[in-house]
Order: C-alpha cells, then sequence, then structure tokens
C-alpha cells in the first residue's frame, strides 16, 4: 500500500460491518482501504459466537434480500450447529424452542470476511490505529495520513468517527464471557433473572468447550459488579477455562442518523445491535451490504448518503421498533424477583416470550 495513495473509500475497522461494507464496496469497483489497529483481525475475542443459519435469518428478517449471497460462513469457522434454544428461569424451568443457531469460531469467521473482501479488491492495513479523523483525512497513530472522499466507522461501540462526530448516546451494556472446556449442554441457554439483571446469561456448546457469559444492566445491579456476577455464573460450570473474554453491546437501538457529510457508520458503532436478543454480527453484516451499497451510488450516481438510512428502514425498521419494544419490556420483567420471573415463564405465555425474543409482532399471526 502507498502511503500517499487517495481512495475513493477508507473504512475504520475490519470486523463483521466493515470487512461486509469492502466487499460490496468492492464488487461495486470502488477503491477502498480497511484500516485495523489489531493484526490479526478478529482477536482479541469479544462475543458469545452466536448467529442463526441463514435459513433461520430468513425467517428472522424477511425484507433482508439475497441472503445466501450476504452470510457465506465456511464450514471451518462453525464450531457447532444446534438446533434449540432454551430460556432458562432462576429456578431451572426451561422453555424449549426450534432454533437454527451456528455457534462460531468468531475468529475463523472474521479472517474469512477478510478474505473474501481481498479477493473483492479491497486493500487492508493492520496493526497500526486511526488516531483522528478530519474531514477526508485519516490520521494514524504512525503519524501517517491517508485521505478518502468518503471515510466509514465500523470500529464498534467506540468508534472513533462514532464518538467524535456524533453526541447521541446508546445503552452500552458490559458483557464477561469464558470459553470453558467441557460438554456442559446441548442446546443453546439464554438464562434469565437475577443471574443477570437487565440481561441475560447464556451457554454457548462448541466443539469440546462452551462459550458461557452473560451481560448485565448496571443500573439494575445494587451495586454488585459485573465481574461479581460473571464470576457466580462462569464458575458454576466445570471445566478449565481456556479463554476469557469481555466488551460491550449497544442495546438502545440504532442512532439517528447513520452519515454526516462525509463520514459514516455501521455495525455497533450505529446501534446495529437488536436489544431484544443481542444479535450484531448478522445485523452488522446487512448493515455493512447496505452501506456499501448507498456509498457506492452516492460515488458512481450521486446519490446522496440519505438512502442508506432509507434502505436500512426498509429492510431492517419493523424488526428493530419490535425488538426494542421488547427489550423495554424486558427490562422491567427481568429485574422483577425470581419467583415473580419463574411465574411469568409458562405454557401460555411461551409463544409470546419466543416472539419477542425473535422481533415478531407479539399479538398477530403474521410475522
Amino acid at each position: 500500500m502507498s502511503p500517499q495513495k487517495k481512495y475513493q473509500v477508507i473504512v475504520i475497522g475490519g470486523g463483521p460491518a466493515g470487512s461486509t461494507t469492502a466487499i460490496y464496496l468492492a464488487k461495486r469497483g470502488i477503491e477502498v482501504l480497511v484500516i485495523d489497529g489489531r493484526d490479526p483481525i478478529g482477536t482479541p475475542l469479544q462475543c458469545g459466537e452466536l448467529v442463526p443459519s441463514n435459513q433461520e435469518m430468513k425467517r428472522l428478517c424477511p425484507k433482508v434480500p439475497e441472503v445466501d449471497d450476504l452470510f457465506q460462513t465456511p464450514e471451518n469457522a462453525i464450531c457447532r450447529k444446534v438446533p434449540e434454544m432454551h430460556l432458562v428461569t432462576p429456578s431451572g424451568k426451561r422453555l424449549r424452542y426450534d432454533f437454527d443457531g451456528l455457534v462460531l469460531d468468531r475468529v475463523a469467521h472474521d479472517e474469512a470476511l477478510v478474505e473474501r473482501a481481498k479477493e473483492a479488491g479491497a486493500e487492508y492495513l493492520v496493526g497500526v490505529r486511526v488516531k483522528r479523523v478530519s474531514g477526508k483525512d485519516a490520521v494514524l497513530s504512525d503519524g501517517r495520513t491517508i485521505q478518502a472522499d468518503i471515510i466509514v466507522g465500523a470500529g464498534g461501540h467506540l468508534d472513533i468517527i462514532r464518538r467524535t462526530m456524533w453526541s447521541e448516546k446508546s445503552l452500552n451494556i458490559p458483557v464477561k464471557f469464558a470459553i470453558k472446556e467441557g460438554t456442559h449442554t446441548e442446546a443453546l441457554e439464554l438464562h434469565f433473572g437475577s443471574v443477570a439483571p437487565g440481561g441475560y446469561a447464556w451457554v454457548f456448546p462448541k466443539d469440546g468447550c462452551s462459550n458461557i457469559g452473560l451481560g448485565i444492566q448496571t443500573r439494575f445491579a445494587r451495586g454488585v459488579s459485573l465481574n461479581s456476577y460473571a464470576e457466580r455464573f462462569i464458575d458454576s460450570y466445570n471445566g478449565d477455562t481456556i479463554y476469557r473474554g469481555a466488551g460491550a453491546l449497544p442495546m438502545s437501538g440504532t442512532i439517528s442518523s447513520f452519515s454526516k457529510g462525509n463520514h459514516v457508520v455501521v455495525g455497533d458503532a450505529a446501534g446495529m445491535v437488536l436489544p431484544s436478543n443481542g444479535a450484531g454480527i448478522t445485523i452488522a453484516m446487512i448493515g455493512g451490504r447496505i452501506a456499501a451499497n448507498a456509498i457506492a451510488d452516492h460515488i458512481l450516481d450521486g446519490k446522496t448518503l440519505d438512502e442508506y438510512e432509507k434502505e436500512w428502514k426498509r429492510q431492517m425498521g419493523t424488526v428493530m421498533a419490535r425488538s426494542k419494544r421488547a427489550f423495554g419490556l424486558g427490562s422491567i420483567l427481568f429485574r422483577l424477583p425470581d419467583w415473580v420471573v419463574d411465574l411469568l415463564f409458562n405454557p401460555i405465555t411461551k409463544p409470546f416470550i419466543w416472539r419477542a425474543v425473535t422481533c415478531r409482532s407479539l399479538f398477530s399471526l403474521r410475522v
């Protein structure tokens, strides 16, 4: 890469949102550079690694087109295919649902997206951070300045463009998790109640190990730290710990605008996480493709970048609105006493709870 070269687009962050944006920009013939401070991209691991299968995504997000083109998860990035999800109450009562889930090797998943982007023609610069963004300039931590007509922030909830260009705040829920050796469950488990106030805990089976963790709303934690909740839950499962990680999820939905001037945000930086279930990987990729096509249309055909938000709302607006409503309801219910949560999880409420978790209309037979 030539330090003096000017690109049509710079993408800051090479995770699912950033690399997907780069894939579809490069496919449109746009000169795009992805900059990421990590080397290799994909580390450190920061999530539960669960994504729905393509068939499940078609049911969950019915207005998203060409799902199979967007999600091309290679077999080496899939640790486990799990056909069932259990919602678990404080007493251990389970509501069982059919759900076609894939538990990933997240590092391999992100590496595969990088390779797809490179094959399409995108360039990558790793191991160096973007220190500052001003106009068309991205100033790097090594002192270099690289220019682009459009600069995309895909650096997560702490993305530099989001932090410097947007004053709007998101509700960021902290999460902690561990990879532990052993077999702990055959299903995808979500645990609710005082184990994770205002959020949930999870156990996702992998190949000979499990991803075990939780996220909480600290305002409901009554002064107890995230570390305390995480240690209590994670340590309740046997097995040697292979890895410990932490992160944060923006759980208040998307921000009001995705572009300002020649600056654009996507993925977690734009709040593209479903609040009712924490789904972020696939949602970020949906946003990345929409962003890429809107940017390409802007560069090639002079269309306004506002088309990015319009197309997002067309594909994901209903799903996101339902997810936000379900999260608001859950934030109230899941900080009630555990015995009340146990009562609320029953055969009568079972279908309504699942519709809330999967972002469907609660009282309609329509998807």
